[in-house]
């Protein structure tokens, strides 16, 4: 090696150790541990559903929420009367209205004296520590940021520097209020969760646990928040904002949202029969067993290997013990080669297979479709069951759905899956390797007829005015066509290309499903 070339060799060396060094994160700080309260039976959740949860010894009560608007009635509800604590835990929080409007709920809950524990995944917070430090400022409420990037770096920079670290996020999704009451599910925090985006509604699924359920969410809340990846906000951001910043940001805060008293969503929410019904305790719980299973964080900090930090290996026994009928709704589905042939097992022993998942129109990441894309044809052949979501609904669907100000644009985002009608699993847990392998992941498995056969029975009698169902056809010749059959502007249709996309986009992942790319998807 030449003295140039040497000397800029370790030029470069010491540009990326410069850079890798200023990506540090803070050492040697206090990470108070706190729990979730246990004596909280005298809280007014813990009144209100008493005499139910005596009536159902040792089984939770559970309530689906299916609808946007509902779902974000039932955290507000739920936040509004909390008494001791409220404990969130979030992939994503938009700094959008109904980001700021989560906010100012947990704000006032803090001003009653309520604490408040925020856990936050990272991978949303770029730019918005001001916010951050001001809501952790409250001395009832406090911020962490799970597996952060170093304030020192530029973030683009770490995904190379810090590749296998910062590619791995916390995908959880909880809300717990007096450890009485818990939600989980597929929902981040912003408008395209809740039915307040004018263009995209995502179709979504969480579930309202109380009883023993609601408690095992506590449990998860609590490894997650007292762990080593959970960093406490003040020490992760450093300069902390002034008394007029922090007196500013809740001033502009409480603004919006008196801004937002007469508008549309708030008048929506307002309007949902779940608010009333929830309010009068009127909510019909369905009742069962639950299981409360989730990945370790500590699986951040180790190989893909070491799977008992692994949530996959507590879901397997349900996937193996299907006798009957599968169902699967995952948004990101990318069975690889292991899930293919699992499932061409189960369809070959007689189980019935359907799958919902994203179509690439629907899809909001293309590279997941290309994942997806290879392995169709396969599962066709086996006599699994493929339908993917029609973004485009009708005018009529629009405002059956959501009203007069309905999105014109829907996509598939809840995580769950039916075994035998009998046990529903309902989370943030996609089918895909960054699911399964890469990120952290929490779900609930519910033993309950009643709500097994109510999603069998709503898959049946929806999926055809929701979904194109995919065949594989076989000329005389001995050649394949896929084909796509479904409604198009309320009409039956049959397409022969993936529908309501372009040449160009369907190239595009064509091309990407050449590379080896499933392990990162």
């Amino acid at each position: 090696m030449s003295i140039s070339a040497s000397s800029r060799f370790f030029s470069f060396l010491f540009v990326v150790t410069f850079i890798i060094g200023c990506a540090t994160l803070p050492k040697d700080f206090e990470r108070p541990v706190s729990t979730a309260f246990t004596d909280t039976d005298n809280t007014r959740l813990g009144k209100t559903y008493r005499d139910e949860k005596r009536a159902h010894p040792g089984k939770s009560g559970f309530l689906l929420l299916g609808d946007g608007l509902d779902a974000f009635v039932a955290r507000a509800v739920l936040a509004q009367v909390a008494e001791r604590s409220i404990d969130v835990q979030y992939y994503l929080y938009h700094d959008d209205l109904v980001g700021r409007l989560f906010t100012d709920l947990l704000l006032k809950a803090a001003d009653r004296g309520v604490r408040v524990r925020l856990l936050v995944d990272d991978m949303d917070l770029e730019g918005r520590d001001l916010g951050v430090a001001a809501a952790d400022s409250h001395p009832n409420m406090e911020v962490r940021i799970f597996n952060p990037f170093s304030r020192k770096s530029g973030r683009t920079m770490q995904f190379v520097t810090r590749m296998g670290s910062v590619t791995r996020r916390m995908h959880n999704k909880t809300f717990i209020v007096d450890n009485q009451a818990a939600i989980v599910g597929g929902r981040n925090i912003g408008n395209e969760y809740f039915e307040a985006d004018p263009d995209l509604a995502f179709s979504d699924l969480d579930v309202f646990a109380i009883g023993p359920a609601a408690r095992g969410v506590s449990g998860e809340f609590d490894r997650y928040w007292n762990n080593e990846l959970a960093y406490p906000a003040s020490v992760l951001i450093g300069k902390q904002p002034t008394a007029e910043e922090i007196e500013k940001r809740r001033g502009q805060l409480n603004d919006y949202v008196a801004q937002q008293a007469d508008s549309a969503y708030l008048q929506a929410l307002r309007d949902s029969s779940l608010a009333k019904r929830l309010r009068e305790n009127r909510v019909r719980f369905h009742w069962g067993d639950a299981h409360v299973i989730y990945d370790q964080p500590e699986k951040l900090l180790h190989d893909f290997e070491e799977t008992k930090y692994h949530l996959a290996p507590l879901l397997a026994p349900y996937f193996q013990g299907v006798q009957k009928e599968l169902i699967i709704f995952s948004p990101y589905f990318v069975p690889g080669k292991e899930g293919t042939a699992f499932l061409r097992q189960l369809s070959k022993r007689g189980v019935r297979v359907r799958i919902l998942t994203n179509s690439l129109a629907s899809n909001d990441v293309g590279i997941v479709h290309a994942g997806y894309a290879k392995y169709r044809k396969d599962l066709l052949r086996a006599g699994v069951e493929l339908y993917e979501m029609n973004k485009q609904l009708t005018r009529k669907d629009r405002k059956e759905k959501k009203g007069k100000h309905g999105s014109s644009k829907a996509s598939l985002h809840a995580k769950s899956f039916v075994f035998d009608r009998k046990q529903v699993f309902i989370g943030s847990l996609n089918l895909d390797p960054r699911a399964l392998l890469h990120n952290t992941e929490i779900g609930i498995v519910i033993s309950s007829a009643e709500i097994g056969r109510g999603m069998g029975d709503w898959f049946d009698q929806n999926i055809g005015k929701m979904a194109f169902r995919l065949e594989l056809k076989k000329s005389e010749k001995g050649s394949e066509k896929m084909l796509w059959h479904g409604l198009d502007n309320g009409v039956q249709s049959t397409f022969d290309v993936d529908p309501h996309t372009g040449f160009w986009r369907r190239f595009g992942i064509g091309f990407m499903g050449l590379f080896p790319i499933d392990s990162q998807l």
